[in-house]
């Protein structure tokens, strides 16, 4: 629970600030598709199955918020083309990401998993997406504790 609501406005809300960012159905698809290997924007737009002018933007408006990088490359006979590759700011989506996976996984299914699995290369150990305190206890909902982060509104006032 947050503890003193009124000491904190919407306005500034991270929730809010990143949905503007990744908030369509066709932004996550992209990202989605990101995490799987996809880096050419034809197979971005067939792969999440949209138009041409709607890649178009969605790639743009993810590039210009720094969650691609374009970079080019050109195959023999063809034109200089750019692929999208994934920076620090949007590989560290992932766990959101996989965590809207593991959602829809389990109440979208019927409670039997989803059409994919994600498991750790290495060991094959399937991977989840938990809320668990830097020192790795996993805490529930109801133990969570949200406070004003005084240094942030220092900085406002």
């Amino acid at each position: 629970m947050l503890e003193d609501r009124d000491a904190w406005r919407a306005t500034h809300c991270s929730i809010g600030r990143a949905m503007e960012v990744v908030g369509t159905r066709s932004a996550m698809l992209i990202l989605r598709e990101a995490y799987y290997g996809t880096t050419r924007f034809d197979d971005f737009a067939s792969r999440v199955g949209i138009t041409e002018a709607v890649a178009s933007a969605r790639l743009k408006e993810l590039t210009e918020a720094g969650l691609f990088e374009r970079v080019p490359y050109k195959e023999p006979g063809k034109r200089t083309r750019h692929e999208y590759v994934l920076t620090e700011k949007g590989r560290d989506l992932l766990p959101a990401v996989l965590a809207l996976m593991q959602w829809g996984d389990k109440y979208l299914h019927g409670g039997k998993g989803g059409p994919l699995e994600v498991a750790d290369d290495a060991t094959g150990e399937r991977v989840r997406v938990e809320v668990r305190s830097e020192s790795g206890r996993e805490v529930p909902l109801g133990e969570l504790r949200v406070s004003v982060n005084e240094s942030r509104r220092r900085l406002r006032e």
